[in-house]
């Protein structure tokens, strides 16, 4: 209890940027394999960047099955691009299938030999031309790119550039962690997912701001003394906002997980898993970024300036004399009470030097005249 009273109050002293190289090489490592996923298992993008055709039925009132519309369209002559998804439950239950791209005389074609053999009509087709998935893909992209420019432009006006740099970092890193899911899982790309990529990263940039803030504070003028090092200051404000980073968290996730796990997990409302994994993982990996790596880069950066590197040297200079004297103030002490002890402990001389007889049996003591 004690621990987590420390912690609320932000009195912890845990190490984190004494750590950092354990840091970097833990985000290198997942870093490592989203890029390989990228390479090796690529992207499901959706019907909306992919382009084809989307066919929609409901069948809430049947006991139709996507193994028997896989077949049925198979069978037809044109097989699913995709595993085709159930989605919702009970009354919305819905069958989703997406096929090639196809004229109109060919969904038409397609929908009748079909609805001929499962007994259903779809509830409706969606055609989508691979050039509007391109189009989305490149407004997002430039969206992120001008977003990108604006936050580093305020944070080096409102901090300093080694605090955008380590933001932007930051930034990247939450990006390609969470499109590397994505990719490993096999979740569909869809413009949901942009939507909740681009609300991650101001999550993410809003929890790295509130610790820079702190590391500011902490360090203001502190080249003009002789106190602490910059590290020193930075780590404890990481210490000293990390309760408030991880309640921000915790309440971001809750819901998210709620989507996720209960939404898209037990009620099968898979038109949500989407959205709701890329901020699920997002806001996991923008919480840790803006402890773990986005504040370590900035001590990195910071302490290479030569009035750093001198502060160091001071603080350190400082700390060896304070150690030194402690050391000879303890010696001095100690001294002091051997010779103390000795006195106590030494017997009574005579004038002549020699010690005192002692007296002999029987004898009377002698009266002083």
């Amino acid at each position: 209890m004690s621990g987590i009273r420390r912690l609320y109050r932000g009195e912890t002293n845990i190490n984190f940027i004494g750590n950092r190289r354990r840091w970097y090489a833990a985000s290198a490592i997942m870093v490592l394999i989203c890029l390989l996923s990228f390479w090796v298992r690529g992207f499901n993008y959706g019907v909306e960047f992919a382009g084809g055709t989307q066919f929609q039925y409901n069948v809430s009132n049947t006991t139709l099955t996507v193994a028997e519309v896989t077949d049925a369209f198979t069978k037809a002559g044109v097989p699913p691009a995709d595993p085709p998804q159930e989605v919702g439950s009970g009354a919305t239950r819905q069958i989703v299938v997406k096929t090639k791209t196809l004229t109109a005389a060919e969904q038409q074609s397609l929908s009748k030999e079909v609805t001929a053999t499962i007994g259903v009509a779809p509830a409706s087709v969606l055609f989508v031309s691979s050039s509007w998935g391109h189009e989305v893909t490149v407004s997002a992209i430039e969206g992120l790119i001008v977003f990108m420019i604006v936050v580093s432009i305020y944070i080096s006006l409102r901090f300093e550039w080694r605090m955008a740099v380590g933001g932007m970092i930051a930034l990247f890193h939450d990006l390609i962690i969470a499109a590397g899911v994505y990719s490993i899982v096999g979740f569909e790309v869809t413009p949901s997912t942009v939507v909740g990529l681009l609300t991650i990263l101001g999550f993410s940039l809003y929890d790295t701001v509130v610790v820079y803030d702190k590391v500011a504070e902490n360090s203001k003028d502190i080249t003009a003394g002789s106190r602490m090092t910059f590290s020193e200051a930075a780590n404890l404000a990481v210490n000293q906002t990390l309760m408030r980073s991880i309640n921000t968290s915790l309440i971001a996730l809750l819901p998210v997980a709620g989507l996720l796990f209960i939404g898209a997990g037990i009620l099968g409302v898979g038109t949500i898993k989407d959205l709701a994994l890329i901020l699920f993982v997002g806001l996991a990996i923008g919480a840790y970024s803006s402890l773990f790596l986005a504040t370590p880069i900035v001590v990195d950066l910071t302490e290479r300036a030569p009035e750093y590197k001198a502060l160091t040297r001071r603080v350190e200079a400082k700390r060896s004399s304070e150690a030194a004297k402690a050391g000879a103030d303890t010696a001095l002490v100690g001294g002091r009470a051997g010779r103390s002890g000795r006195l106590a402990t030494t017997p009574s001389k005579r004038a002549g030097g020699g010690p005192a007889p002692a007296p002999r049996p029987g004898a009377r003591p002698q009266r002083k005249k």
